[in-house]
């Protein structure tokens, strides 16, 4: 993902001298009334907001289709008191959006995991905003709190965006620090704030297996996540082994698998641009747009697995990461799409499995197919063409 600077923190300076991870963490409940009154008055919110909602009123009278989009923040958070509340709030969206755009959403393994304990969920990264919302939707069906979800700084750009995703009991991951000394600082603060939260809060927390989505339907995890959460127990503890400090994070492989991605002609439009320019430059409101495709776009069916945590028999960053991505693999559901889209591209007739295919699952891919641009499609059929050629290669 391109870097950008970090929209500006709305912190004071006693939560910088009284709270070590105030830069970063999620808002806590003292915070959201305060957080929801600047939401309600920000101009570029506001805008954003009218723009989509009512776009002829925003042309003709901007100041009156504000005070309406205030009107109705104020009315939507009105009793919501918490981060909890809040959400509780988000759930019914979650719920209206699932029905309007999947046909099925299924999750398992969660009931193998103890739900008095914290983890560390960390999982393939297909959807900037719905991967981690998917793992909320499932605890919260079982009854169980939501995560804290890491968040790089690149999407927050804007202050509204960051007051969103805090209260949404999102993390700042830092990627726009310039320097060793200050990325290695940024990155000990929240490897420690990680650790903080599995060990002494109890609180699970979701991130995602490498940095950016797997645009081309590669999910593989990046050993560097590995190094950085595991610095604050090996800084405490010299003689701490890596896989002490795996163990205590209680980490747990997640898998999810779309059988439809509502940006992957975005995406292959970014893998084009790099193979025949060698580069992509994102517009200033795409990853915007991108979360607002991946939750209004189609989904079909969406599986979800949680997998086991991983013991301390490991002594490389590289052998963990190759244990989240045989759990990843294996715990990953192939839909029909993706062994159509191995039919099409022709290379790996041996791996195509088409006993569960259906010939409404066929037409529903060739209409999907069909509004590719044909310099498109290889790159298009590719992502879902490449989980069934991952979980060969791992058989």
């Amino acid at each position: 993902m391109t870097e950008h600077a970090a929209a500006p923190m709305n912190t004071t300076p006693d939560m910088h001298n009284n709270d070590p991870w105030a830069e970063i963490r999620p808002y806590q409940d003292d915070e959201v009334a305060e957080v929801l009154q600047r939401l309600a008055n920000d101009p570029e919110l506001l805008d954003a907001l009218t723009r989509f909602r009512l776009p002829r009123l925003a042309r003709i009278m901007p100041r009156l289709s504000r005070a309406v989009a205030s009107f109705a923040i104020r009315r939507e958070v009105r009793g919501v008191t918490s981060v909890r509340t809040f959400q509780g709030r988000i759930a019914s969206y979650m719920e209206r959006m699932i029905r309007n755009s999947t046909t099925d959403f299924r999750a398992d393994g969660l009931e193998r995991l103890d739900p008095q304990a914290a983890y560390l969920f960390i999982g393939n990264h297909r959807d900037i905003s719905l991967d981690p919302a998917f793992v909320n939707y499932a605890l919260y069906l079982a009854g169980r709190d939501t995560v804290r979800i890491a968040i790089g700084d690149n999407l927050l750009k804007k202050p509204y965006v960051t007051d969103l995703m805090r209260l949404n009991k999102s993390f700042i991951v830092p990627r726009s620090a310039r320097g060793k000394r200050a990325m290695l600082a940024a990155y000990q603060k929240l490897s420690a704030y990680i650790r903080h939260s599995i060990t002494e809060d109890n609180h699970s927390i979701w991130m995602a297996q490498r940095e950016g989505r797997a645009k081309d339907g590669i999910d593989r995890t990046d050993p560097a996540i590995i190094k950085m959460l595991t610095m604050a127990r090996r800084g405490q503890d010299r003689q701490a082994g890596l896989g002490e400090a795996i163990a205590e994070l209680r980490l747990v492989p997640v898998s999810i698998s779309y059988e439809f991605d509502p940006c992957d002609l975005q995406k292959a439009r970014e893998l084009y641009a790099v193979h025949e320019r060698g580069n992509y430059e994102k517009s200033e409101f795409e990853d915007i747009s991108s979360i607002v495709a991946g939750i209004t776009g189609h989904k079909g069916r969406v599986h979800l697995r949680f997998g086991t945590p991983l013991s301390a028999d490991f002594d490389t960053p590289e052998a963990v990461a190759e244990e989240i991505d045989r759990q990843v693999l294996e715990g990953y559901h192939l839909f029909p799409s993706h062994y159509l889209a191995l039919e099409a591209l022709g290379d790996a007739p041996e791996l195509v499995d088409l006993s569960e295919v259906t010939d409404a699952d066929r037409a529903r891919f060739q209409a999907r197919l069909a509004e590719v641009p044909e310099e498109l499609r290889a790159w298009w059929l590719a992502q879902y063409a490449n989980p069934v050629r991952s979980r060969a290669a791992r058989g």
